[in-house]
């Protein structure tokens, strides 16, 4: 199933964020963040060799509840956070600390399962955030990674006669999707 949206995020949808992570925020804004959330070195960020716009980034941060490393990593365009990745071994109680507020904050999504792995999505306009987690004996992998369409958007090649706002962005899922309750 696929769910392509047009036009501007809408002023009464509640902006994605994970841990103060925001897709399509500035790379100085996403790394002033991870420093707060003890990244003392900020983020280290490579230039691709193909597309100049694009950058590689990537931090190790503290999770806020009990400091457990957490992994970040993004792709930036034009210095511009078009995806955001945060993902680590966790406990069922961290576990619960990343899954319980994003359901309170966005709605509930209903976990959907492919094989060994979970995953629950949100949409907000031409934004969406995916928890993704499996179960490994005495841990759980999780991942959080937020997705800012108009960003990737513009990372394709501009037609003459049509902008990026114009060009809908499309989230594929597993399963429909449901309003906020």
């Amino acid at each position: 199933m696929a769910l392509c949206v047009t036009g501007p995020l809408g002023a009464e949808l509640q902006p994605l964020e994970f841990l103060g992570l925001r897709p399509g925020a500035t790379l100085a804004a996403t790394d002033e963040q991870v420093r707060r959330l003890g990244a003392s070195r900020g983020l280290r960020c490579n230039r691709s060799t193909a597309d100049p716009r694009v950058r590689d980034c990537k931090a190790t941060i503290a999770d806020p509840v009990d400091g457990t490393p957490l992994r970040v990593w993004l792709a930036a365009v034009d210095s511009l956070t078009g995806i955001v990745t945060v993902s680590g071994d966790l406990s069922g109680g961290q576990f619960e600390h990343w899954r319980a507020p994003l359901e309170t904050a966005y709605g509930q999504s209903g976990a959907r399962v492919q094989g060994t792995q979970w995953m629950m999505q949100w949409i907000r306009g031409r934004q969406m955030i995916r928890l993704t987690w499996r179960a490994r004996p005495g841990r759980i992998e999780a991942s959080v990674s937020l997705v800012d369409g108009p960003v990737l958007d513009g990372w394709q090649v501009r037609a003459a006669t049509r902008g990026p706002a114009d060009r809908p962005t499309c989230f594929y899922t597993v399963a429909p999707l449901r309003p906020p309750g």
